[in-house]
């Protein structure tokens, strides 16, 4: 345990020293916020499906999260590179104990962005039906910063070169996003996409933030459940294998 925490610790000293890491990771859910939620809000308000704000915020949660935690794989490949990772290994401890303290690190972080990202969505009109369920919430996005921080560090494990992984981390991420839902709903979608967002494990983080947040779903929250938790253990194991046969 103290190893996991160490790791923990590590993650959560890097983000807070690095101010611009920080405010850099908030630009880009910001700006698909306010130009996504006040360009698009008057459409979606003509189509009988009420205010895009409340509708979007959820989504954009839901992106912050999935770019900071499934990036942060990004971190084992630069400590291969700069020696801190064979440092880390040769020391008489678990690699599945540092897998898995590298995961919450980066989870948490992910998790302190979503909340950033939810309080800013705050100013710009949004609102929670409940702050009790707004906490659930919250849960929620450690569980989803978990599952992404676990791809992240299994697609990592795999790899040596730093401009791969963002390569394939960028072909990754932007259809996990599109295709979630995030930004439309599900319903009355076509039929293919439908199917591929029932494929997309995203899909069921963002319909947990809006069920507990604004009380709209399409799967169900124990569905969502039930597929978040099933999702992770499986990458977390397969994260754990893979982190398991890093050479150094």
């Amino acid at each position: 345990m103290k190893t996991i925490y160490i790791l923990w610790l590590r993650q959560l000293k890097r983000y807070i020293r690095s101010k611009s890491r920080i405010v850099g990771s908030l630009a880009q859910p910001l700006l698909f916020l306010l130009a996504l939620g006040y360009g698009m809000g008057p459409v979606f308000q003509k189509a009988g499906q009420g205010n895009y704000i409340q509708f979007l915020a959820p989504g954009i949660i839901g992106m912050s999260i999935i770019f900071t935690s499934i990036f942060y794989g990004l971190e084992i490949i630069w400590d291969r590179q700069f020696g801190f990772l064979k440092e880390t290994l040769v020391a008489p401890v678990s690699r599945f104990n540092i897998m898995i303290g590298r995961t919450l690190g980066g989870a948490t972080v992910a998790t302190v962005q979503g909340v950033i990202v939810f309080l800013i969505s705050m100013l710009v009109g949004f609102r929670p039906v409940s702050f009790p369920l707004a906490l659930v919430a919250v849960l929620f996005m450690l569980l989803v910063a978990i599952l992404f921080s676990a791809i992240g560090i299994t697609i990592a494990s795999l790899l040596d070169d730093m401009q791969g992984f963002q390569l394939i981390m960028n072909f990754l991420v932007m259809p996990l996003f599109f295709l979630s839902g995030a930004i439309f709903p599900l319903q009355n979608v076509p039929g293919v996409i439908e199917k591929i967002a029932m494929f997309d494990p995203l899909s069921y983080g963002i319909d947990a933030f809006r069920q507990l947040l604004v009380n709209i779903s399409h799967f169900g929250l124990m569905t969502d459940l039930t597929v978040l938790v099933a999702v992770t253990l499986f990458f977390l194991s397969l994260g754990s294998y893979f982190f398991s046969k890093v050479q150094i």
